[in-house]
């Protein structure tokens, strides 16, 4: 049995769902997934493949994705690995691909990883901090969409089995 992790890193728990739904949609296609955040991960012992994922703010991934990707880089190199993020306030990730931004480009290459998707975020209007509270102000709403999280996942444990055939 292919076992994979999920680790994430997100800050209101829109991430943390996307990661939930990514493990979901793994197990429902044969695959042994577990979804944990990234900053209680302390080693990749036993898992065949991991995916990362990140909460987007201002253009950079959620600290605690780039420490995991860091800090793992040797054992993720030796695996497959994706990347997701979470993050565009709108309709831009359905209705296109959109590439990394430059620091996750950059993690991505170090660890070989096999592909990024890049996923609606979600903000309450009532969010809290300063930022986030002036943001949801005019770009409030729940933009992700979980049969396309699911369809990337099921790409992801085609993969793997084909590899391991």
């Amino acid at each position: 049995m292919i076992r994979v992790l999920v680790a994430f890193a997100s800050e209101r728990g829109g991430t943390a769902e996307i990661a939930e739904w990514v493990g979901a949609a793994l197990r429902d296609s044969g695959v042994t997934a577990d979804v944990r955040p990234a900053g209680e991960v302390e080693s990749l012992d036993g898992y065949d493949a991991v995916v990362v994922g990140g909460a987007l703010y201002v253009g950079r991934w959620h600290r605690e994705a780039r420490r995991f990707v860091r800090h793992h880089a040797d054992g993720l190199a030796h695996r497959p690995v994706w990347l997701f993020s979470s993050g565009p306030l709108d309709r831009s990730a359905q209705e296109r691909a959109i590439d990394p931004v430059p620091g996750v480009a950059k993690l991505a290459r170090r660890v070989h990883a096999r592909g990024h998707a890049t996923f609606g975020g979600r903000l309450a209007p009532d969010a809290r901090g300063f930022m986030a509270a002036k943001v949801a102000r005019t770009a409030s709403g729940d933009f992700r969409d979980r049969d396309r999280v699911g369809a990337w996942a099921a790409g992801i444990a085609r993969d793997l089995r084909s590899v391991t055939v």
